[in-house]
């Protein structure tokens, strides 16, 4: 090879570094960012709800846990004002954030297992747990802002696809690998090995940069790029203008209260899962954790595979519509046959296919809320949508409380299927073609 092809060859790799530029890259870095998004919430909302099930506490205070650790993703909507106006732009619009959130993650996530015995402590795992989420929730924040300013509208749906469904293998496998441990080398060793693997994810928000040119970390030489400078809101009144354009268009508020059903349904069956088969079928957390994580790597290696290419082929709305009708008549369905419930095919098959409609689903929606946002308030406005769906987490968890002691558990199930039924008449409204037009027009 002569000296001109050499340097066009490493001048043609050095490109490849750069995730605005490599949409193989882009898969693989999110993927990994979502794998350990995945891991800290597959053991506070999975491993440990199960883990005190098992150890008869009460499903009043189950709920109680998993409703507080889930608010700081409610509360995500008021941060991610101040990642869209601050940053130290030479390192990257969103990527300074998420080296920033992710440090806090490994801090908090360790400190969640030195809590002094846990299961007779429960506001001490609320506590810590509530600040896993709030660095957690900040992360995601940052990596999704990052998503939507980078990835392209023909790529969103498999990126989304990718992206979920690598975040809910690590939760799975955080579930599965979580409580193994914790039944055989204690709570605290359990969480400090997880923890490593937080730590060493790190890694990849270190080394990779958004744009071509710009700092790696605050002490090494770069700048920002163009596109950055173009695109970052630097007052707090351009900013809040552009985000009140957007946020009263209809399929905005649409979406936003679709959101908070579709969250409420996800938040009330996850809740109902490991209470539901430990203590009324019996089962181990560990019998637990094993078919919930099958299940929920069936859905997300679903997604990574076909989900975001089925989702292009049929429409985000479409397709979302479709999985929303699915979801209601599968949750009603296992509700009529409460004779089958100590069959364990039965069971088993319930939890997979809500898994496999369920993540598909969140991918799908995931989907529209990246395509109606504008790249101008990306991490606000895609935010929004997110914090929308975890309020609606937080208020599942609450109604099954509610309603769990008053019902028989078939009962239980009814209520459960009528939340997606009445999503479906909220997202039937969505024009999202009007709603790009108008976009274009404030562009413009």
């Amino acid at each position: 090879m002569n000296q001109k092809a050499l340097l066009y060859e490493l001048a043609d790799l050095k490109q490849k570094i750069y995730l605005s530029e490599n949409a193989t890259l882009r898969y693989l870095v999110f993927a990994a960012l979502y794998v350990c998004e995945g891991i800290p919430i597959g053991i506070t909302f999975y491993a440990i709800p199960a883990w005190l099930a098992m150890n008869e506490i009460s499903a009043t205070t189950i709920a109680a846990y998993v409703s507080v650790i889930s608010i700081p993703w409610s509360f995500k909507f008021f941060i991610a004002p101040i990642i869209d106006r601050y940053t130290p732009i030479a390192m990257g619009r969103k990527r300074p954030w998420i080296i920033f959130a992710q440090v806090g993650l490994i801090i908090s996530f360790l400190s969640f297992g030195f809590v002094n015995e846990p299961l007779t402590n429960i506001k001490g795992l609320m506590i810590c747990g509530f600040l896993i989420s709030l660095f957690g929730s900040t992360q995601d924040i940052a990596i999704d802002g990052m998503a939507v300013d980078l990835i392209p509208e023909h790529q969103q749906a498999r990126a989304n696809g990718i992206m979920w469904g690598s975040r809910i293998i690590g939760q799975s496998l955080s579930l599965l690998l979580g409580t193994t441990l914790i039944n055989i080398v204690g709570f605290t060793n359990a969480i400090g090995s997880l923890s490593l693997v937080v730590a060493i994810l790190i890694l990849v928000p270190i080394f990779f940069r958004e744009h071509r040119g710009e700092k790696l970390m605050p002490w090494t030489k770069g700048k920002a790029s163009e596109v950055s400078k173009k695109a970052q809101l630097t007052d707090w009144k351009s900013l809040f203008k552009n985000l009140g354009k957007v946020l009263i268009l209809p399929t905005s508020l649409i979406l936003s209260l679709g959101m908070i059903f579709t969250g409420a349904s996800t938040g009330f069956i996850e809740v109902l899962f490991p209470i539901f088969t430990v203590q009324e079928l019996n089962w181990t957390n560990t019998d637990y954790s094993q078919v919930y994580s099958i299940a929920s790597v069936v859905g997300g290696g679903f997604s990574m595979v076909a989900g975001g290419v089925i989702i292009d082929l049929i429409g985000t709305k479409k397709m979302s519509l479709i999985l929303i009708s699915l979801l209601a008549l599968v949750i009603f369905s296992f509700g009529l046959i409460s004779n089958s419930w100590q069959n364990i095919s039965a069971v088993y098959g319930f939890i997979i296919l809500f898994n496999l409609l369920n993540t598909l689903l969140t991918v799908a929606l995931l989907a529209m809320a990246m395509k109606i946002s504008w790249h101008k308030i990306s991490a606000s406005q895609f935010t929004l949508y997110m914090t929308c769906n975890n309020l609606g987490i937080i208020i599942g968890p609450w109604l099954f409380g509610l309603i769990q002691e008053k019902l028989q558990w078939n009962q239980v199930f009814f209520c459960g299927a009528a939340i997606p039924f009445f999503a479906f008449f909220i997202y039937k409204t969505i024009n999202i073609k009007k709603h790009l037009t108008t976009l274009e027009n404030l562009t413009n």
